[in-house]
């Protein structure tokens, strides 16, 4: 299986309440004219990803756009 690239828009950021840590929440972007949106989805994505970040060195940027590349691991140990 070939590597998986989408793109994603920087919804929201919010803050934790007990933590440092910050939520970054992300929503898929999808272009009709662009042949690399094409490659990921045929028809407006839905969907949401988010993640906690509790990294001062990994900042993104609310309404900025981002790439996310799923690659299939094909060497890890079972689990």
């Amino acid at each position: 299986m070939a590597t998986i690239r989408a793109k994603f828009r920087c919804a929201s950021i919010t803050d934790h309440a007990m933590s440092s840590a910050k939520r970054v929440t992300f929503a898929p972007i999808y272009d009709t004219t662009i042949p690399e949106d094409q490659r990921y989805a045929t028809a407006t994505p839905s969907g949401e990803l988010w993640m906690s970040v509790d990294n001062p060195a990994v900042a993104f940027e609310l309404g900025e756009y981002y790439y996310l590349d799923f690659t299939p691991i094909t060497d890890s140990p079972a689990a």
